[in-house]
């Protein structure tokens, strides 16, 4: 004989569901559109119940995925199983266009009315992520959008004013993870560094020091990468000034001098940093080489999991970097 057990349950959202089925004595309950119920049982033993949460996937908005990185960035997050909303900003040469990525079609949104737009979509999918993936020129006014909005983000771009972004993002209580960096390898070289720095002040004390960085000739600013090595060495005593950076953008240069494989010449990131005592007898070189953007990719994909996770935790601290995504070890 079968008895009929009723157990309760309580799940917030959607119409529900009951369907069922005799085979081995399961029921299946559907309550909503995000959980399942199974219960089963026999004469004699204890009815089980299991509850299954389907995850939806995480919004996003990447701004700037007309340009290559943004558009990385994008292809990774669809290949991670983000969901890219069909809104995104960009110049006012870009309004208008769409952008199409893995069978997704996403209009691009110039300069005018930024604000409402932003506030719609961002009320419509409210656990979404922002990536910035703009111009230098744009940091600061795209910072203060999200801020006013309320939007949580995570700033790829390099350049503008950083103290006043930092500021603008502190006033706003807003979650953000800003990085001038987002590979992973080369974040914990930099954290390295910073250890090194923290740990040995001073220890380069009276050395010179020759930085070079190259990059596709797009890039428009001295690397955040290179300004954030070269603020360790200078903690370790060194003196230096970012106008002494030795940039390469000449293609022909790159390939010949900085040793670039050529096609990689439009996506690339080379850096050396030559260390030499004032008596010139001893030498140290620091160098990391980095062709294409996957690296970058796949860091904003972990930045983006990161953030939403630190988001809906409530946590109170709101301003990370990409060391921070590091510590917290849930990397893919």
């Amino acid at each position: 004989m079968w008895a009929v057990i009723k157990v309760p349950v309580y799940i917030n959202g959607g119409g529900i569901r009951y369907s069922s089925s005799s085979k081995n004595g399961c029921n299946s309950f559907v309550r909503g559109r995000k959980y399942s119920v199974k219960m089963c049982s026999t004469p004699g033993q204890n009815v089980q119940v299991s509850v299954k949460s389907k995850i939806e996937p995480l919004p996003i908005m990447v701004n700037g995925c007309t340009g290559k990185m943004g558009r990385a960035v994008l292809e990774a997050s669809i290949s991670a199983g983000l969901q890219p909303v069909p809104i995104c900003f960009g110049g006012p040469e870009d309004e208008g266009k769409t952008v199409e990525a893995g069978g997704k079609e996403i209009i691009v949104h110039g300069p005018s009315d930024r604000e409402n737009i932003l506030s719609s979509v961002f009320e419509e999918h409210p656990n979404l992520i922002v990536v910035d993936y703009t111009l230098p020129a744009a940091v600061n006014d795209n910072a203060e959008l999200y801020c006013k909005v309320g939007v949580p983000f995570v700033m790829g771009t390099t350049g503008g004013d950083r103290e006043k972004l930092y500021k603008t993002v502190a006033d706003s209580k807003v979650y953000a993870v800003i990085s001038p960096q987002m590979g992973k390898q080369v974040v914990a070289f930099l954290a390295a560094m910073e250890i090194m720095a923290e740990q040995f002040p001073g220890a380069f004390s009276g050395y010179s020091l020759q930085v070079m960085e190259s990059h596709q000739a797009s890039k428009l600013d001295t690397s955040g990468t290179a300004k954030a090595v070269i603020s360790c060495f200078e903690k370790l005593g060194v003196s230096f000034d970012l106008d002494e950076v030795q940039l390469i953008r000449d293609p022909v240069q790159q390939v010949e001098m900085v040793g670039v494989p050529e096609e990689y010449l439009l996506g690339h990131a080379f850096h050396m940093y030559h260390l030499t005592s004032p008596d010139g007898t001893v030498s140290f070189e620091f160098q990391h080489n980095v062709c294409g953007r996957s690296i970058y990719a796949e860091g904003t994909v972990d930045a983006i999991l990161f953030l939403a996770k630190k988001v809906k935790l409530k946590e109170e601290k709101r301003i990370y970097d990409m060391i921070d995504v590091l510590r917290e070890g849930n990397m893919r």
